[in-house]
């Protein structure tokens, strides 16, 4: 989904649209989470695996649609077959009409929300009114059996449920059906009026042509699943989708210029591509840089006319959940082959003009990047094709093929270092998506953060192979401290319904927040070796499969030995932030080391305790405490709730310093406060905790002793904001400043 949007909503204040009540869960935080898990059955087995018994349908599509070009309409036909792998008798079938989001009656236009006196609010009641003259949403013509026969049918809002004359029997039974349907495409540069579209057209006034970008563009089969049998939740726009595994063929028709790109492999290569671009796409497989198919000269003559005749562009894709695909004149194209197990993968851009030079540097590169990483890191790509294409969806996914905008060059052809960075971050995100969830087939419409969360974790890793020191909004634990100060009354949990995500939360909740915590599980508590090979045991169990929350949990703690209910029960199922203090520590002072005068850290006389100790250890006294042992006492206090590892990071009076793990069952006899002896062999001059700032705490202000004036994550963000906010202020003088220059340049030009 759109990544720059929700970077943006992760450094927004913590408001709140609305209140999602909590789950209960039990005040120990180290209790067990048999639960708030499932219980686990020949389903769903206990160690996260798909049990002897798991099922799941199945079903193939064969469509047939038309582009119309001028009228900005789609019209379609599909056939589908339906599977039922199931133990029970289907009498219905639920099918999904996305289009409907766009109906001027449309749910999510009614339930918007905001008062008038609310920019916010005010901004979204014109909407609705903009939309009473909406001719969005799909016509249904026709609903038919395998002879073309009538099949009754109700469509509510944005599902439609298909009564079958007799049931479609479990265990391997099927049915064919048909559906005819059209709808006028949305103005995706618009963004519908403020609902994101995820697919529509743009249309480019200076030379009035279009670049479409479709997806949800056919009725698609709702999942029949193991856990809630029909996911049939209305779609409102946030929610994504739960979709089932399929064969698809699909033939475009479209105007005869122009370039059609999607999902799966072109079957009739020979009929709509000439036979240079059919070279020049077996010359790309072997290439060492991308090689232009579609060049931007061809490109700009095609622009000039419009082709009166019309081509069928048909491509077939096997073991898909969805099928998208764009389509223009206006299109470059470029293409790559990527190595991946043996098998080459056809890596391939396509975007217009006013894309380059950004994107014919750029994009194409990293798809082959992001593909190469990804199945490093989880599973080898098993598709033939991945394609980045460029229009105004600023970033949506889908099996093989993506969406990505987020800005372009200026007018002179200048590329913003940010706007450069920005695409990259995204490309790799989208492109990424084929893996989560396009592979791993969680539901979106239940959980945002099962494909979001976990795709942006691996961004994050892909990120920084494409380029180490490649700024990614700062770490992942420091970008989320702000979002998790927040109103611990009004934050959610990440496990809550992805439609029930107030507004204000949804990037943090859905995207950073459980990035994060993957990221700490790897880095500071399981460790890169354990952390990593449960994480490719996850996707290897559930490729092509539909995974659930308890599945994920079990199998990292199946695969690595460590016990995480304590993490899931906190990062998960809790709101509550990272904040660990020292509250105090003291030098224990014996007769046999004194210290220095000077010391800052207070000491206090233990001559008694350290007799003691000694008189215990008996012939060990020497070997485990010599002379000119220092003991140190630390107290800390788990001020914000979530259970952390300490990472204490001690200085030393010589100028040394090491760093001391203690993992998180150090609080599973007191989760709010503990004390720790330390027995040194220096004198230490200060304690400090997460040095890194690796673990997401809010509050750096108390992890030293004796305090430092240390600027919080929350500060930094806030110094931030305001230096942006002066160069705002600063920018048009600036610009004063370089016209007056420029100017005078001119006018001693002239002279």
């Amino acid at each position: 989904m759109k990544r720059l949007l929700l970077w943006v909503a992760l450094c927004a204040p913590a408001l709140v649209m609305a209140q999602t009540p909590k789950p209960s869960y039990t005040s120990s935080k180290f209790e067990q989470l048999e639960a708030e898990l499932p219980t686990p059955n020949n389903t769903r087995l206990p160690d996260g695996s798909p049990g002897p018994d798991y099922w799941q349908q199945r079903a193939d599509y064969k469509i047939n649609v038309e582009l119309d070009d001028d009228k900005q309409w789609a019209k379609g036909s599909e056939t589908i077959t339906y599977h039922n792998n199931s133990p029970r008798d289907l009498p219905y079938i639920w099918i999904q009409l996305d289009q409907n989001l766009f109906d001027k009656n449309s749910d999510t236009y009614k339930t918007l929300d905001g008062g008038l006196n609310d920019g916010f609010g005010a901004y979204m009641y014109a909407i609705s009114l903009r939309r009473t003259n909406s001719n969005g949403g799909y016509n249904i013509s026709a609903v038919k059996d395998k002879d073309g026969k009538p099949l009754p049918h109700t469509i509510n809002k944005t599902m439609m449920r298909i009564d079958l004359p007799q049931p479609v029997k479990a265990k391997g039974g099927s049915v064919i059906f048909s559906i005819d349907w059209s709808f006028y495409i949305v103005d995706a540069s618009q963004n519908a009026d403020g609902i994101y579209t995820r697919s529509g057209y743009e249309y480019f006034e200076t030379d009035k042509n279009y670049v479409y970008e479709m997806a949800q563009w056919f009725p698609r089969v709702a999942v029949y699943g193991d856990v809630r049998g029909w996911q049939h939740k209305q779609f409102m726009g946030r929610g994504e989708f739960a979709l089932t595994f399929g064969n698809y063929e699909v033939s475009i028709t479209a105007p005869s210029d122009h370039i059609v790109a999607a999902t799966g492999e072109l079957q009739n290569s020979a009929e709509v591509l000439t036979p240079e671009q059919i070279k020049k796409l077996e010359e790309a497989r072997k290439a060492a840089k991308p090689v232009i198919v579609v060049s931007q000269d061809e490109a700009k003559e095609k622009e000039k006319t419009k082709a009166t005749t019309k081509k069928t562009w048909t491509y077939k894709a096997k073991d898909v959940r969805d099928f998208a695909w764009a389509s223009s004149r206006k299109f470059i194209w470029d293409a790559i082959g990527q190595e991946v197990a043996g098998k080459n993968i056809l890596c391939m851009s396509y975007y217009p003009k006013e894309g380059n030079p950004l994107w014919g540097d750029v994009s194409t590169r990293v798809v082959a990047h992001t593909v190469k990483t990804y199945s490093k890191i989880t599973i080898d790509y098993p598709y033939p094709v991945a394609i980045s294409v460029h229009g105004p969806v600023g970033g949506m996914e889908y099996p093989m093929i993506s969406f990505n905008n987020t800005g372009r060059p200026d007018a002179e052809g200048n590329v913003d270092p940010q706007v450069r960075n920005s695409t990259i971050t995204v490309i790799i995100h989208e492109v990424g998506h084929n893996f989560f969830p396009m592979i791993v087939n969680s539901d979106e419409r239940q959980w945002t953060w099962m494909d979001e969360g976990l795709n942006t974790f691996v961004q994050y890793l892909t990120e920084k192979e494409w380029d180490p020191a490649f700024p990614t909004d700062d770490a992942l634990p420091k970008a989320i401290t702000r979002y998790m100060k927040g109103d611990q009354k009004k934050l959610v949990p990440i496990m809550t319904n992805s439609e029930a995500i107030p507004l204000m939360q949804f990037g943090p909740n859905g995207y950073n927040k459980p990035a994060t915590a993957l990221n700490i599980l790897r880095e500071t508590i399981m460790g890169r070796e354990l952390f990593d090979m449960a994480f490719k045991e996850y996707a290897r169990r559930w490729a092509f499969k539909s995974p659930e929350p308890a599945d994920l949990f079990r199998t990292l703690e199946d695969a690595s030995a460590v016990d995480l209910d304590w993490f899931w029960r906190g990062w998960f199922f809790g709101t509550e932030p990272v904040d660990i203090a020292i509250e105090n520590a003291t030098f224990l002072k014996t007769s046999d080391n004194q210290g220095s005068a000077d010391n800052p850290i207070p000491s206090k006389d233990a001559d008694a305790m350290y007799k003691g100790v000694s008189s215990m250890l008996g012939e060990d006294k020497d070997r485990l405490l010599p002379k000119g042992t220092y003991i140190y006492s630390l107290d800390f206090k788990n001020v914000g709730g979530l259970i952390s590892p300490i990472i204490l990071e001690v200085k030393y009076k010589d100028g040394t310093a090491e760093t001391m793990y203690f993992p998180a069952e150090i609080w599973r006899l007191n989760p709010e406060k503990i004390t720790k002896l330390l027995t040194l062999k220096k004198e230490v001059v200060s304690f400090g905790l997460d040095p890194k700032q690796e673990t997401a705490d809010i509050d750096v202000k108390n992890n030293g002793f004796p305090r430092a004036d240390a600027p919080s994550r929350f500060d930094e963000v806030k110094d931030k904001e305001k230096k942006a906010e002066e160069n705002k202020k600063e920018q048009p003088k600036k610009e004063d400043t370089k016209k007056e220059e420029k100017k005078k340049k001119g006018k001693e030009k002239k002279d």
